[in-house]
């Protein structure tokens, strides 16, 4: 799918009543800077891009463990630094194998 609007650009001037002529970036350096005016659209700047250094609060994964032979209700959600680092449970297992 392609975006309905790309940009923004700055308009450099009006031609005539229905058309303006854009500064395009050099992705867009081959196409023609001049569009009619039912185009354009406004930019407003969202407030990530008023304040890009903001941190942006991310929602934390939703992880349950579930445990093997037991109802629902013991099932628990854990928060991701709460996930023990399932490496040394993997080497623990392959190194059971190999001794059997």
């Amino acid at each position: 799918m392609r975006d309905s609007f790309v940009g923004p650009f700055t308009v450099i001037k009006l031609i005539g009543k229905n058309a303006v002529e854009v500064k395009l970036t050099k992705e867009f350096s081959r196409k023609h800077p001049v569009f009619p005016v039912s185009l354009v659209k406004p930019y407003f700047q969202t407030e990530e891009d008023k304040f890009p250094s903001r941190k942006k609060n991310p929602t934390p994964p939703e992880i349950v463990e579930v445990f093997k032979n037991q109802t629902a209700d013991k099932d628990k959600w854990l928060a991701e630094d709460a996930i023990p680092d399932g490496n040394l449970h993997l080497r623990r297992f392959r190194a059971s194998r190999r001794t059997q």
